[in-house]
């Protein structure tokens, strides 16, 4: 089942049960749904590919092997890379053990294959039968995940959004926060004011963490590290790779050399 076709044919909330799972492959192209929200808690499990979402307050990425969490009522919208394999697993709206904010968690090898075998058990079991017990059991396993900052901060002030969704379609763009300030009709130091007041960040540090994720969105698609830069507008790759290992402690190729292991 594709993910539009989840979103055509499949509503978690008529479900009763505590925890309801479903396991989608994604079409042969980046595939979107628009912006939804469930009565349920959401986590959505990467098995291969990429997933980012977008939330009122957040753009947030979610690699293989790396689950999202929606807290239920939240506006979202999901995107996945082309041929993806995604989980989703939809918790009642009491659970509360998990953060009452979007966020991504680093999902244990143990979790992972839980969650798998949990989606493939039936959908109307009954309360106290082994699959009740086993999903209660995968529940407070999840609870322990560590989440990543794998997250862009934005904001519902329209300046921002505006900005943000420029930069997420152009990752690459390199026009300094005067030529910015100047389209949002704003002073250089307002726009630096306003940024660091709605997401916590300078402009360069908020646009550095935004490529930072595109890279891995990348990576996760099998792009070479070299593309990336690229396409990131990095003026050599070992700039790129630099930017990289600083944030995260590992050079792109190691981090796609962890993805692959994640996978076998």
């Amino acid at each position: 089942m594709s993910l539009l076709h989840l979103w055509q044919d499949f509503n978690p909330d008529i479900n009763n049960n505590a925890v309801t799972a479903l396991h989608i492959q994604s079409a042969n192209h980046t595939e979107e749904l628009p912006p939804h929200h469930h009565h349920k808690n959401q986590l959505i499990l990467t098995l291969k590919g990429g997933v980012t979402c977008l939330s009122p307050n957040a753009y947030w990425l979610v690699p293989t092997g790396c689950a999202a969490w929606i807290p239920s009522g939240m506006v979202h919208s999901n995107r996945t890379t082309a041929n993806a394999e995604v989980l989703f697993l939809y918790i009642d709206a009491e659970y509360t053990a998990l953060p009452r904010y979007c966020c991504t968690l680093n999902i244990s090898p143990l979790v992972r294959e839980m969650i798998k075998h949990f989606a493939t058990l039936p959908h109307d079991y009954q309360p106290g039968s082994h699959t009740d017990q086993f999903a209660r059991v995968m529940l407070h396993e999840l609870a322990s995940m560590p989440i990543e900052l794998l997250n862009l901060p934005i904001s519902p002030h329209p300046k921002i959004r505006q900005l943000a969704d420029a930069l997420i379609n152009n990752p690459a763009d390199r026009q300094l926060p005067d030529v910015w300030a100047q389209k949002l009709a704003l002073s250089k130091r307002s726009l630096e004011r306003l940024i660091k007041k709605e997401t916590g960040m300078s402009f360069g540090r908020w646009r550095q963490q935004l490529r930072l994720l595109t890279a891995i969105r990348q990576l996760c698609h099998g792009e070479s590290v070299q593309n990336i830069a690229f396409e990131l507008g990095y003026e050599s790759v070992t700039a790129f790779i630099t930017m990289f290992k600083k944030q995260l402690g590992q050079t792109p190729k190691q981090y796609a050399a962890n993805l692959s292991a994640t996978l076998r």
